[in-house]
């Protein structure tokens, strides 16, 4: 399967690469097969089908979020951009610009003190991300 190639060879990369690489390979098949249900769904002319699909869809969605949560368990980087901008309310960008304020990117997580006054200084634009349902761990 050409999704599954590898850009360099196989002995080259670390375990780490390798098994990252086959997540998001995964997760980009996951989100493709989520579009392309919701497409058919939305050109069915028989409900019955139309519901299946959206059925079939959501599953789609499961598979990607199993997925991201590996990803966001195995690799920091990702924990920490996941965790600056999901389940947030305040502008997108509005926490980009506050995430580079403090100097961090979004990228690295937060430990201690470190970088958490523009999180906080957004105050109830952004809420707190405990309490949401699957957010209220804390990133390793």
């Amino acid at each position: 399967m050409s999704s599954e190639s590898l850009h360099i060879p196989r002995e080259k990369l670390s375990q780490e690469a390798r098994l990252l690489h086959y997540a998001i390979t995964s997760l980009k098949e996951e989100l493709d097969a989520v579009d392309w249900y919701r497409q058919r769904a939305d050109d069915s002319e028989d409900e019955a089908l139309r519901q299946i699909l959206l059925h079939n869809m959501r599953e789609e969605m499961e598979h990607a979020s199993m997925l991201l949560e590996w990803i966001r368990r195995r690799n920091p980087d990702f924990a920490g951009h996941l965790k600056t901008y999901l389940f947030t309310d305040a502008p997108i960008l509005t926490i980009e610009k506050a995430a580079e304020d403090d100097g961090d990117g979004g990228g690295r997580e937060r430990r201690g003190g470190a970088g958490r006054g523009r999180r906080e200084d957004l105050g109830e634009t952004i809420g707190s991300l405990k309490g949401h349902s699957g957010s209220s761990r804390e990133h390793r």
